[in-house]
């Protein structure tokens, strides 16, 4: 299967290109947050106040990195499971948000307001965060420095490779994957 290169900002157009299970490689800039960098987020948005950072046509990798080694731009880097991020997801995606990247099934509400705001899921490989480190050419904090490896940072990405999982038109890798499987 041939890979599709993207580079941020994704646009609507990109985004309604993308399927279920074609292989993507990701270069420009992206944020990182986990769940306490979203909730951080979603009380901002709550209260009606700017967020620290612009997500029109971003992309969000659910990472908390290890503190890297002497010479390195930034540690491990492996991606934490979506489902932790579901419940703020569906706010921020309204933010013009048009990718997230992380590993596990995503809420059927979440795969709703994909829909709705034009959005994709990509999964990056568990297990392959020392490899996925390599793809990283400059890491910057950018928001809540006090949440440590949790901080929302800009990374600058070359070839990171992720699968697409959900894509803006409702498909679900994992279901697909699963129905090739069952017994009838």
């Amino acid at each position: 299967m041939e890979k599709i290169s993207l580079t941020t900002p994704l646009t609507d157009d990109i985004v309604l290109k993308l399927r279920v299970g074609q292989q993507v490689l990701i270069n420009g800039k992206i944020f990182t947050g986990r769940d306490a960098a979203h909730k951080k987020l979603v009380e901002l948005l709550e209260m009606g106040e700017k967020l620290p950072v612009d997500l029109t046509g971003q992309i969000i990798y659910y990472v908390g990195p290890t503190p890297p080694k002497p010479n390195q731009i930034i540690g491990a880097a492996g991606p934490t499971t979506a489902g932790r991020m579901d419940v703020y997801t569906p706010k921020i995606l309204e933010q013009g948000l048009k990718g997230m990247i992380g590993k596990g099934k995503r809420s059927l509400e979440v795969i709703e307001a994909m829909k709705k705001h034009k959005a994709v899921y990509f999964a990056a490989i568990g297990g392959a965060a020392a490899y996925i480190s390599k793809t990283v050419k400059s890491a910057n904090v950018v928001a809540y420095p006090e949440l440590g490896p949790e901080a929302i940072y800009q990374l600058e990405v070359v070839n990171l490779p992720v699968i697409v999982v959900n894509d803006a038109y409702g498909g679900d890798l994992y279901e697909e994957g699963i129905s090739k499987y069952t017994l009838t």
